[in-house]
């Protein structure tokens, strides 16, 4: 699609629209993904996307629908009419049927589902809408493949040949009790191979199967299928009843999600913002952090203010402040990545927090070191002040172990008390940095200078 969506393609498909060319424009489309139809579609005008909408197949159109960014398939869809919608959502799976609908207005969601059809595709939508859309009831979707474990494999053929109507992608077969009580999975090659009038009590396999609860939370669904390289995973009510499955493609989805999110906080960003979101919204959700970095300005200019004498007994002490200030900052942000980056991974999950805070402080002190020989070195050479030199090379040793001990306290504790740990990198391990490095160096001028 990177050779496609050019300024000259749009342009000319701009020509088309304008023309009332469906023909040409079904053509020009026909060979391209849905995504890449998506991309193209919210690219141009809203009167211009629903042209190209409207002259695509159902099918496809359904997918497009899906492949849209959130906030402006929430724009888009306000200019389909409730028959369109009815449509759009019947050659949907019912889990990304679910996720649209929960975008709308409950009065509009409960029209459009009395208007479907197919009563148990409704039914299952409906499901699905009482979970939140980060759970794991949320990311599943009712369609997969399942046997009772009393039937015959033969039998089994015969049912699933049936079950093929609602479900496009097979993974695994799912084997139930008469209640639907999850047993365990069968393997397609198992059945092939296994005797016509066999069981498939006797042949699927129930041993350490990989579950989760409809209420389980999507980052756990998530670390479960990465952990054990799982495409699908069954999901069961409380009473352990199969009620769904949950698909990779869904999962790679909050994968992304979350390490977006991290990335915002991390920057100081306290909402999810997307490329649309509005200036207001971007604003807001900047402005706090901004302000505690500001906030924080304000305190290291009065320790500076308040150390006047220091560097009015040799002013070059001045010269060295982004030296500190930089430094601190940077040992500071780079434990905290590390630590929020283990904690997301579970990398830690066996690991004391004093055994983790105790290797980031020999670290800390390694660097330290190596960085105070540095600049005493560079100091010495170019002829400056012995003392200078000293309260330099002894004030960024002693910023970096503290900086790297706090990057490593900050997330772990912040994590302890169930707070997400990307808070403690970005604006919030720079600002606290600035006023410790600070406090530190003119502490020991203080003390070098007396």
């Amino acid at each position: 699609m990177e050779n496609e969506l050019t300024r000259e393609f749009l342009e000319r498909l701009e020509l088309m629209i304008e023309n009332e060319d469906s023909m040409a424009i079904t053509k020009e489309l026909e060979d391209l993904h849905p995504s890449d139809i998506a991309d193209i579609m919210e690219s141009l005008s809203m009167a211009e996307a629903k042209f190209i909408f409207d002259h695509l197949d159902d099918e496809i159109t359904a997918e497009v629908l899906i492949e849209f960014d959130e906030d402006y398939r929430v724009k888009f869809v306000k200019l389909l009419s409730t028959e369109e919608m009815v449509g759009q959502i019947s050659n949907l799976e019912t889990d990304d049927a679910a996720d649209i609908l929960g975008e709308m207005e409950d009065e509009e969601k409960d029209e459009i589902i009395s208007q479907l059809e197919d009563k148990e595709h409704a039914s299952e939508i409906t499901d699905l809408l009482k979970y939140d859309e980060d759970t794991a009831g949320g990311l599943m979707h009712k369609e997969f493949f399942q046997a009772r474990a009393h039937w015959a494999v033969d039998r089994c053929v015969v049912e699933l040949r049936r079950q093929t109507e609602d479900v496009e992608r097979v993974y695994t077969i799912y084997v139930v009790d008469e209640n639907d009580i999850l047993l365990g999975i069968l393997s397609l090659k198992r059945l092939l191979f296994a005797d016509p009038k066999e069981k498939i009590e006797n042949i699927y396999n129930n041993e350490k199967i990989q579950f989760v609860k409809a209420h389980a939370k999507a980052e756990e669904v998530a670390e479960i299928m990465e952990k054990y390289d799982l495409v699908s995973l069954p999901v069961v009510d409380r009473q352990h009843k199969l009620v769904g499955r949950i698909t990779i493609d869904d999962v790679l989805d909050v994968i992304k999600e979350e390490a977006g999110k991290d990335y915002q906080m991390a920057s100081g960003i306290s909402e999810n913002l997307e490329a649309s979101s509005t200036v207001m919204k971007n604003t807001r959700s900047r402005l706090p952090w901004i302000l505690i970095g500001l906030a924080g300005g304000v305190g290291a200019s009065q320790i500076i203010k308040g150390y006047e004498v220091q560097i009015d007994l040799n002013p070059a002490l001045a010269f060295f402040i982004p030296l500190i200030v930089a430094t601190a900052g940077n040992v500071g942000v780079q434990s905290s990545a590390i630590i929020v980056q283990g904690l997301a991974s579970k990398d830690f999950q066996f690991q004391g927090l004093f055994r983790q805070v105790g290797k980031e402080t020999l670290v800390g002190i390694l660097v330290g070191i190596i960085c105070s020989l540095i600049i005493f070195g560079i100091n010495f050479a170019i002829g400056g002040d012995i003392l200078l030199g000293t309260t330099i090379a002894i004030s960024l040793f002693l910023v970096v172990v503290i900086a790297a001990i706090l990057g490593a306290m900050v997330p772990l504790l912040l994590d302890r008390i169930k707070i997400d740990p990307a808070l403690a990198t970005g604006p919030f391990i720079t600002t606290a940095n600035d006023i410790i490095g600070l406090t530190i160096y003119f502490v020991v001028a203080y003390f070098v200078y007396l």
